[in-house]
């Protein structure tokens, strides 16, 4: 999705030029103070008083407080191109599209075109006692005309988060912003009390504030506190002018809040526009604007029919767009349209009938999602995946296909087939699925793969024939890697979402394992006194995966997940059998793993990934657990950079990924530092690790079984991340360093790795 985003974004050259479009709100004229007061201390601060009384309130959102509850909720997603003049609009590239432009008025100020409008009119439902759940049924939906609406709404909405203007984070672009109500506000923030107002009839204190540094992950704008209840009515935010966020120039919003007591309230409304940019920041650059308007009313609480309404409706919002005609919408809107919104409209269909533009969305397309669109019903690709490359394949090529007829297909038909031009070997592979039900996700399916694969980098494995199999990709690692695997598999996989985010999955799968290059590296064992060179493994396995507050799009079989930190827990139960298919083992596994992420305000991010797991019963090396080593020279997230592949075998295992993101907190300190923009990373790896005789004794591979079981083996460093110019700063530099187990043979005590990732 992140792919998606900055790929349409590249095409339209998006740069931001720091306007906001217009937006009121019905407050009392004030007269602003633009003396700044210096204060000694912050208890000196006449505002220090009224947010020490905020804090104590302790306010909380007064849904939470409800058994269920039900409410309206309009939604108007805008976007316009900016900085937009005649001359640019006369360029080649909008051939065929003049008519977009044709309004422009820079004499103003106001030079952008709207290009995108969205509509949206939705019931929801909420119950939080016995089993929280949400349900969101779409009375009406009125869109531009793009194809494919849906999601070009739900890539927007990805770039906004739900928060809570109490709290002491706030997250936009999964990034930690200081709340200007955050308890330690007054370390990140100066606070100006300025005249008393009126807000909606409510009397209320009016504070100014803005960021002590201008680079920090802070806003500026005014609050309006209630005099009576000390909650806040009204507040403006508006990012820090040299904030340090990637494809970003500016964030804007103003929300409205309904007061219910003394402890709680309601959200009224909320406006938010983001400029958001590609190639630079600078002013006379071309950007665009996005805005997001949302606002509630009819709210219902603690009724019956509520709950019959929450039980026989979707757990998903079904992508069916339900027309209206313009008397509805007249009727039904919250806000009337402008005339520019509607004109919009016109234009938006208009656009769709050209045919130079529709060659930019899907190019836009491609480069997003990896694959090409034929006839509306076969992607090929994935296109990032066609060329690797390692020691036993040499160079490989790999092409792909899939059905693919629109992003809410309930069955889909996959397969490829790649070459190895030094092994002189085909693979293949595919899959088919079938999604009986939409609501809980009911899925069957079945897979099949002949192919290499470097076992070994993950301690749990991933789902499906078809995930990535690791054998290719690095063109560069570090001394020669030919401890590959042959696997041949078939699969067998039936899944189930009882709840919301919460999955059940069953796979059989039946496996043939063989080394890939068995001159050099072997996997043998001793069965019954018979030394094998072949692992032929049947097996079941039990998953239960959950994944608390995880926001999806779309409800087909391939559906995309919006930008959240949600959480993942995931635990496996993995049964293998002897005697089924010529399987020779008999096996018990258990396996646990924690994904987490945690935002410290202006500290950064944290990101933690937890395994644990044990193996029951004699296994040879293919099937036990090894900790995961990377010998590449590119970063790979969950492994152990200064581990050699195979270097330890475990059939009880724990280890710890710790990962934390500063975005700047420390080299945003340092004045010439500061102008890179770069960014600093620290981690943290450690395994422990031990073996029972029973697996060592079987052994007759060409790896040396050990644990790390006397002491945790561990590794730390840090890296730079956010290397590169203007906007684009997609690389990452780690230099690692190996804490121990330092006298074994052929290890590397230091290292530096090089990654890309794709981020704000």
């Amino acid at each position: 999705m992140k792919k998606t985003i900055f790929s349409i974004l590249a095409l339209i050259s998006l740069s931001a030029n720091g306007q906001v479009i217009e937006k009121s709100k019905n407050i009392d004229e004030v007269v602003i103070q633009n003396k700044k007061v210096k204060y000694k201390n912050k208890k000196e601060n006449p505002a220090y008083a009224i947010l020490k009384k905020v804090w104590e309130k302790k306010y909380k959102n007064a849904f939470d407080s409800y058994k269920n509850y039900k409410y309206e909720e309009y939604q108007k997603i805008e976007a316009s191109l900016n900085n937009i003049d005649s001359t640019f609009a006369k360029k080649k590239i909008f051939k065929g599209m003049e008519f977009m432009f044709k309004n422009i008025d820079s004499a103003t100020g106001k030079n952008y075109v709207p290009i995108y409008i969205n509509e949206t009119l939705t019931d929801v439902y909420k119950r939080n006692e016995g089993l929280p759940r949400e349900k969101k049924v779409v009375l009406a939906e009125k869109a531009s005309g793009f194809e494919d609406n849906q999601i070009l709404v739900q890539m927007v909405q990805n770039l906004y988060k739900d928060f809570n203007i109490y709290e002491n984070t706030l997250n936009f672009f999964d990034k930690g912003y200081t709340s200007p109500l955050a308890r330690d506000g007054f370390a990140v923030y100066e606070y100006e009390l300025v005249n008393d107002m009126v807000v909606e009839g409510e009397p209320c204190y009016t504070i100014k504030y803005r960021p002590k540094n201008n680079a920090a992950l802070a806003f500026r704008g005014t609050m309006y506190i209630s005099k009576e209840s000390y909650a806040v009515k009204n507040i403006s935010l508006s990012s820090a002018k040299s904030s340090d966020v990637n494809f970003v120039r500016g964030v804007d919003a103003d929300l409205t809040y309904y007061i219910v007591d003394e402890n709680s309230f309601i959200p009224e409304k909320s406006d938010i526009t983001l400029d958001l940019s590609l190639v630079n920041k600078k002013q006379n650059a071309k950007g665009v604007y996005v805005r997001r308007q949302i606002s509630y009313k009819d709210f219902q609480f603690n009724k019956d029919e509520i709950e019959t309404e929450i039980d026989k409706k979707p757990d998903e919002k079904i992508a069916v767009i339900k027309e209206q005609d313009n008397s509805f919408w007249e009727e039904k809107r919250h806000e009337a349209l402008s005339d520019e919104d509607k004109e919009t409209y016109d234009n938006i269909d208009k656009l769709w009938q050209v045919p130079r533009f529709k060659t930019y969305v899907k190019i836009a397309e491609t480069l997003g999602s990896g694959y090409i669109n034929a006839w509306k019903a076969i992607d090929f690709g994935n296109i990032y995946s066609m060329i690797g490359n390692n020691d036993v394949e040499g160079n490989r090529i790999r092409l792909g296909a899939r059905t693919f007829f629109s992003r809410n297909d309930m069955w889909r038909l996959q397969g490829y087939a790649a070459y190895g031009f030094k092994d002189k070997k085909f693979k293949f592979g595919g899959d088919v699925r079938y999604m009986f039900n939409p609501n809980n996700r009911l899925t069957i399916g079945y897979g099949f793969r002949h192919d290499i694969q470097q076992l070994g980098v993950q301690l749990m494995d991933s789902y499906g024939v078809m995930e990535r199999t690791f054998a290719s990709s690095s063109f560069a690692s570090r001394g020669d890697n030919y401890n590959l695997s042959w696997i041949t598999e078939n699969n067998a996989n039936f899944s189930i979402e009882p709840l919301r985010n919460f999955q059940i999955r069953l796979d059989a799968s039946y496996k043939e394992i063989k080394s890939a290059a068995p001159e050099v590296f072997k996997i043998n064992y001793v069965k019954n006194g018979i030394e094998k060179s072949q692992v032929n493994d049947a097996s079941a396995s039990l998953s239960l995966i959950y994944r608390p507050k995880a926001k999806y799009s779309q409800y087909g079989l391939d559906r995309y997940e919006q930008f959240t930190l949600a959480p993942t827990f995931a635990l496996r139960y993995t049964k293998g059998f002897s005697g089924i298919v010529n399987s020779d083992f008999n096996y018990d596994k258990l396996q646990f793993s924690y994904k987490g992420h945690v935002l410290m305000g202006h500290y950064g991010r944290s990101d933690i990934n937890l395994e644990m797991g044990k193996i029951f019963g004699a296994v040879p090396l293919s099937l036990m657990n090894v900790v995961p080593g990377n010998q590449s020279y590119g970063i790979m997230q969950n492994t152990f950079a200064q581990l050699n592949y195979y270097e330890f075998v475990a059939d009880a295992y724990s280890s710890l990924i710790y990962e934390h993101h500063f975005n700047g907190w420390i080299f945003n300190k340092i004045p010439l530092i500061k102008k890179l923009k770069i960014r600093e990373v620290a981690f943290f790896r450690g395994v422990w690790g031990s073996l029972e005789k029973d697996k060592t004794a079987m052994n007759r591979s060409s790896i040396i079984y050990t644990a790390p079981k006397d002491h945790i083996y561990y590794e730390y460093g840090f890296g730079i991340e956010n290397i590169g110019l203007g906007n684009f700063r997609i690389f990452r530099v780690d230099f690692n360093w190996r804490g121990n187990y330092l006298d074994r043979p052929n290890i590397q005590k230091f290292g530096v790795k090089v990654g890309m990732q794709w981020g704000f």
